[in-house]
């Protein structure tokens, strides 16, 4: 079911980094610098922000994940620690930083979907 407002699941353009108004325009600039306006429909997004929310949700899914993975290792095959640091940390590093953009994207495109910003536009 698409967005009441817009036509448009914030759940698909957040995680296509699109504008949450149209689904077209690109929503960052850099990696993670969401754009002034979109390029598209002139949206301004530089009042749609997604706090820390992305990064609790990364640290709560990713660490519960890690956690159990880490723990199947070490029981499965009791590796000594150098192998869970060497196989661990790029590991959550990688995901954690894949993660973080569509994450985010998310978390502004339900901002804007539900005017978290104050407007009433």
């Amino acid at each position: 079911m698409g967005c009441l407002i817009t036509g448009t699941s914030p759940f698909a353009t957040g995680l296509a980094a699109r504008c949450p108004r149209c689904g077209k325009g690109a929503l960052y600039e850099g990696f993670l610098t969401v754009r002034e306006r979109c390029t598209h429909c002139g949206l301004d997004l530089s009042r749609h922000d997604s706090g820390d929310g992305p990064a609790v949700f990364i640290i709560l899914i990713l660490g519960a994940v890690v956690v159990a993975l880490a723990l199947w290792v070490e029981i499965r095959w009791q590796p000594p620690l150098w192998v869970h640091a060497a196989l661990w940390t790029p590991f959550t590093l990688g995901v954690a930083l894949a993660m973080l953009r569509p994450l985010k994207g998310v978390m502004v495109a339900l901002n804007y979907r539900h005017r978290m910003d104050g407007s009433d536009a």
